[in-house]
């Protein structure tokens, strides 16, 4: 899927939108009143379960940015490593590390320096030890060769313009056998140039949602294995030209083991 605007503008677009979010603590995705298209309503948190926010504070855990629960999807494991691409706030950081304890590590990684500022601060009031935020695009991760058991993130990959990029760097950082457990907006279809072109359905997460056969096939060439794309909520109803097109998807996915790969 070629781009109809430049990918520097797509991301001033998107890094604007949510700067703007975490200035004034706001959601996020489309005005919808769907379940995944709600993103970050901030009376409530629409898609942890309570178990998984206890001892964070509530206006932490209810400034979620994203389309489902990533961390869930994961399965994590104590002392296990996990990189979360577009941490946001920091909600699902500060869930995964309980998860993972004081001998696993987790790493959220983001474009916003607002929103990596506000993730600094809830980890501040947490007392987080195990939780770092870093500066850094999707598409070049500030992340070394194969550090990570388990990569998520929750509605985040359909911002990037590149995603072939993004899969390859999520590759790249993944240690043989390691897996993705990414909750994301999808199309049903390709979405119209129009639709591209329209820089707020960018930030809105919309624009840049991929066909669900193309985002299968991309992570595929990218070389990930057992690649699964399961729906979880309906089609965007608020937005003529996208209308029955887009839906909340887990995707999960693994890199091989070292000897698949030779083999």
């Amino acid at each position: 899927m070629n781009n109809p605007i430049p990918i520097t503008d797509i991301h001033a677009s998107v890094r604007a939108f949510y700067a703007e979010r975490a200035k004034n603590g706001d959601g996020c995705c489309a005005p919808s009143a769907d379940s995944y298209a709600r993103c970050g309503a901030q009376s409530a948190n629409p898609f942890h379960a309570a178990e998984l926010l206890d001892g964070i504070p509530e206006d932490v855990a209810a400034f979620t940015l994203g389309c489902g629960d990533a961390v869930s999807l994961a399965r994590l494991r104590p002392g296990e490593t996990v990189i979360d691409l577009g941490s946001g706030g920091g909600l699902e950081c500060f869930i995964a590390a309980k998860q993972v304890g004081e001998a696993g590590r987790v790493i959220g990684v983001d474009m916003t320096p607002e929103m990596l500022s506000k993730a600094w601060a809830n980890a501040a009031r947490l007392k987080t030890t195990n939780v770092e935020f870093r500066y850094g695009f999707l598409e070049a991760l500030p992340v070394a060769d194969e550090v990570a058991d388990v990569i998520i993130s929750n509605c985040v990959i359909n911002l990037s313009p590149d995603k072939p990029q993004v899969f390859r760097e999520m590759f790249r950082i993944l240690k043989p056998g390691g897996r993705i457990a990414v909750s994301d907006v999808v199309a049903d279809g390709e979405l119209s140039d129009e639709a591209r072109r329209d820089m707020a359905l960018w930030g809105a997460c919309y624009s840049g949602a991929l066909d669900r056969h193309l985002y299968a096939q991309q992570l595929h060439e990218a070389g990930f294995v057992d690649v699964k794309i399961e729906p979880k909520g309906g089609a965007a109803k608020d937005v003529p030209m996208l209308k029955g097109k887009l839906f909340s998807a887990a995707i999960t996915a693994v890199k091989p083991p070292i000897a698949a790969r030779d083999g």
